[in-house]
């Protein structure tokens, strides 16, 4: 039964989808399955892997207009992808019964497929992320380890408390990744001490260090371990898996 994660931050250029393809691609180098669903309208992390249009995406899976149809980037590593017809969603849903829980029943046919799903939430707050936290059983934040990226970050929870309350009962924040992190910038370690203040001990024991690699990979089409994985942002995303891992799998048993 497939472990449903969602990378939640409503700040863009926080590594969201970085975080989302790079998570997937080392749980996959771990031996593990796993399906990444671009729920995303900017569709990056479809972009991100090369992935050409296909017949059908997310957007026509919501709609009712077909089951979920992954697309194959390696043995073991599917994606959903995105377009950006999924902009018109939103609208087009909003009178649908039961709209929070639309990607959820269409999660149900595959779940003994995976071992773990993984959502690129939009970086919005709205029906499509609503949706991703109702289909899942944890939610990752990635942040930037800038000033400007605490703000905002108590809505965040807001919004994950309030989906437990009303949709989701078993929802919880997995971790918080600090993303881009420079050990030599004393604001980087400031921002890291107030998050761990914060969020405790959800703050994930590994940051991902700002490397040149991860930037480079999308524009080639690659995930970090196929463009090169003796970078540190392939070490980094790796040992996270490791940690994540644990973490999911120690509350499973």
């Amino acid at each position: 039964m497939a472990t449903v994660i969602s990378l939640l931050n409503h700040k863009g250029g926080v590594g969201k989808t970085t975080s989302t393809i790079n998570i997937g691609a080392g749980m996959v180098e771990l031996g593990k399955r796993v399906m990444l669903i671009d729920l995303d309208p900017q569709a990056n992390l479809t972009v991100s892997l090369g992935i050409p249009r296909q017949k059908y995406s997310i957007y026509e899976s919501l709609r009712g207009e077909s089951e979920l149809v992954p697309y194959q980037v390696k043995d073991g590593f599917d994606v959903v992808i995105s377009t950006l017809d999924l902009s018109g969603a939103e609208m087009e849903l909003i009178n649908e019964a039961g709209r929070e829980f639309i990607l959820r029943e269409l999660l149900a046919p595959v779940m003994e497929e995976y071992d773990y799903i993984i959502i690129d939430c939009p970086p919005s707050l709205g029906l499509l992320t609503l949706n991703a936290l109702t289909s899942s059983q944890y939610v990752l934040i990635p942040l930037q380890t800038e000033f400007l990226a605490l703000q905002g970050v108590a809505k965040i929870k807001q919004v994950i408390d309030k989906v437990r309350f009303r949709l989701n009962k078993s929802l919880q924040i997995g971790g918080v990744i600090a993303t881009m992190y420079d050990n030599r910038k004393i604001l980087n370690r400031d921002v890291v001490e107030t998050i761990k203040k914060y969020f405790g001990d959800k703050v994930f024991e590994t940051m991902i260090r700002d490397n040149v690699a991860l930037a480079e990979a999308p524009a080639q089409r690659k995930d970090i371990f196929e463009y090169n994985k003796n970078s540190s942002g392939a070490e980094d995303y790796l040992a996270l898996c490791k940690e994540l891992i644990t973490r999911t799998e120690q509350v499973s048993v």
